[in-house]
């Protein structure tokens, strides 16, 4: 399911704040980004929210604001080999004597020259970070709850409009072994007086009953009444039951085929077109369910 959360806490002169983004996945694929005054928790916060998330696709991002504001110092070690680059150039391209500094702009511009003189403490930069994803899964929880919610409520609707389908085509698959049963004795004993045949009414009775079991759809819609029992018992569970829902409705599904298959009625066919469209339906939701 989709769902976003954010918190924030405290950390010395400034403040951590936690996002997380997550989308479906069928397993937990997570992601964790920190600014550098921080990465050495990315650990930490990946084992946090694995206690906390069987699945999707989570995005968590960290910020920090003023944790290093005045307290800068300058990493003398990576000017100096900067200075020693630049100069180096310099008499390389017959700029200058080797002696002559290059612009004080240019070296100003090296990446990550300047560095926090004073980084937050690990005990407390940790205790921040754990309070800020705390209310940041609980935000994230909170609209995770309102979509499942609202899942439910519509598989609920699906599945009770399957069951109102298959009660019309039990209704209508009474007539239509009968009625198919009529048609094919028709056919061969107009067939056999064309010809010039007797047939034997018993044997020709046997026929039609082996012939007649090919559009007998009682079984299947036997088993999709019963998927459907258990499908609504399966909504009902308070644990994750996403992957049960898939599996169910692969099994739904193919009872429906082989019901189309044998459907020889047309409003019966049109009903079990009806059906697959909703089952398909059902499951493209089921895909967002945890």
């Amino acid at each position: 399911m989709t769902g976003f959360g954010a918190g924030d806490a405290p950390l010395g002169p400034g403040r951590v704040t936690v996002e997380a983004r997550s989308v479906n996945h069928r397993f937990l694929d997570l992601r964790v980004r920190l600014p550098k005054e921080l990465a050495e928790h990315g650990l930490f916060l990946e084992q946090r929210v694995r206690q906390r998330l069987p699945r999707g696709r989570v995005e968590l991002n960290v910020h920090a604001e003023g944790l290093s504001g005045a307290a800068v110092a300058l990493d003398r070690e990576r000017a100096r080999s900067a200075l020693r680059a630049l100069r180096e150039l310099a008499r390389e391209e017959g700029l200058g004597a080797e002696s002559a500094g290059p612009p004080w702009a240019l070296l100003a511009g090296v990446p990550e020259l300047f560095v926090a003189a004073a980084p937050a403490a690990p005990e407390a930069a940790r205790s921040a970070l754990d309070a800020a994803l705390e209310r940041c899964l609980e935000g994230l929880d909170e609209m995770r709850r309102r979509e499942g919610d609202a899942l439910h409520g519509d598989l609920a609707a699906r599945s009770r409009c399957v069951r109102e389908l298959l009660g019309e085509l039990s209704t209508r698959a009474e007539g239509m072994v009968q009625a198919r049963h009529e048609r094919l004795r028709e056919r061969v004993l107009r067939a056999a007086r064309g010809a010039g045949f007797t047939v034997d009414p018993c044997r020709l009775e046997q026929e039609l009953v082996l012939a007649s079991e090919h559009t007998d759809v009682s079984e299947e819609l036997t088993r999709l009444g019963s998927h459907c029992a258990q499908f609504e018992a399966l909504l009902a569970l308070p644990e994750p039951v996403g992957r049960r829902l898939d599996f169910l409705l692969q099994e739904m599904s193919r009872e429906a085929n082989t019901l189309g298959a044998k459907a020889c009625d047309p409003e019966c066919a049109r009903r079990v077109v009806e059906l697959k469209a909703e089952l398909e339906r059902m499951r493209e939701q089921a895909q967002n369910v945890e």
